[in-house]
């Protein structure tokens, strides 16, 4: 198994949002991978400047972090090309790996846009390195930049940053510094895809949480009718809880449930209320133990909540 470290650079409408393609919000210009072996060391690089279709003007941004010109991507490759060839490149077996979420999210839509058949596994799990840093180094929450963690690991600054074969480069030699367990254990599963039925959803144990991601639903309220997205679990020994704080919110995004283990103590929910591409409705929910602060906690959001619509509502009467 080998571990496919890649990094994209992309443009966007240089007009603004309103001149913004609805299916293609960031055209990839360039990708740039390592490939690891189990060791995690380097056996092969990939590097392609693609010329866009899509936004040919830089947006001011674009143009000011990364280091490709205009000219530069007139002599690229087409994403067609590119995109099959960096495919190619991964082989049979592999795991990704990606400083955060985003360019995984955005590979699929560019594949998806220009019709190229989205051959990756499903589910889709990956090793998020920023995240794994944080797990590392820090709070396991904090989320950095590529370059403060390339600073803080005191890694020698060959190249520039904002360069996609040159930051895959770089997030390769943070994942070398990254204990293999926690590699293992702390994998990311990718969003872009979702569960299409019942029997597709995922449930997935961590050391430390359980993670369920929900099928497709018609709205929030289908999703929040459902018993399985509702239900609360104990992360260690599976019981069937009774709520103590039911599930609540304060943006119908994002809810909050408590519960109470009688052999491991209190249990916290959180339920993430999701859109995909294509516009349907799916639930993330994450189950970990908490103790009496947190549990405090999750009470006082819930109060603080309640006041609000209280103030709303004698302020509407008056």
């Amino acid at each position: 198994m080998n571990y496919i470290v890649f990094d994209l650079e992309w443009n966007q409408s240089p007009e603004g949002k309103e001149a913004e393609h609805p299916l293609l919000p960031f055209e990839i210009i360039e990708i740039g991978a390592q490939k690891l072996n189990e060791q995690l060391d380097p056996i092969d690089a990939f590097h392609a400047i693609i010329k866009p279709v899509v936004y040919k003007k830089l947006h001011p941004c674009t143009k000011e972090v990364i280091g490709i010109t205009e000219k530069d991507l007139v002599c690229g490759r087409t994403f067609s090309d590119a995109g099959r060839e960096f495919l190619a490149f991964c082989g049979k077996e592999y795991i990704f790996a990606t400083w955060g979420s985003m360019d995984l999210t955005e590979f699929q839509r560019n594949l998806s846009f220009f019709q190229i058949n989205n051959a990756l596994p499903f589910p889709l799990f990956y090793c998020d390195v920023q995240k794994l840093f944080s797990l590392t180094f820090e709070d396991g929450k904090m989320r950095r930049s590529l370059e403060h963690a390339v600073e803080a690991l005191e890694i020698p600054l060959t190249e520039v940053f904002h360069r996609a074969d040159h930051d895959a480069l770089y997030t390769a030699r943070i994942l070398k510094r990254i204990r293999p367990e926690l590699i293992k254990t702390h994998f990311s599963v990718d969003y872009y895809r979702t569960p299409r039925s019942k029997k597709e959803e995922l449930h997935l144990r961590y050391p430390d949480y359980y993670k369920y991601v929900s099928r497709k639903f018609i709205n929030r309220e289908e999703a929040m009718a459902d018993k399985t997205v509702t239900a609360l679990r104990c992360n260690i020994c599976g019981r069937a809880l009774r709520k103590k704080v039911r599930w609540f919110s304060g943006n119908n995004r994002i809810f909050y449930a408590l519960a109470e283990c009688p052999e491991h103590g209190y249990v916290k929910g959180k339920l993430r209320v999701k859109k995909n591409d294509c516009g349907d409705t799916f639930v993330v929910k994450t189950v970990k133990m908490t103790d009496t602060a947190g549990a405090e906690k999750i009470r006082s959001i819930l109060e603080e909540i309640r006041k609000k619509h209280r103030e709303r509502s004698e302020r509407s009467e008056n």
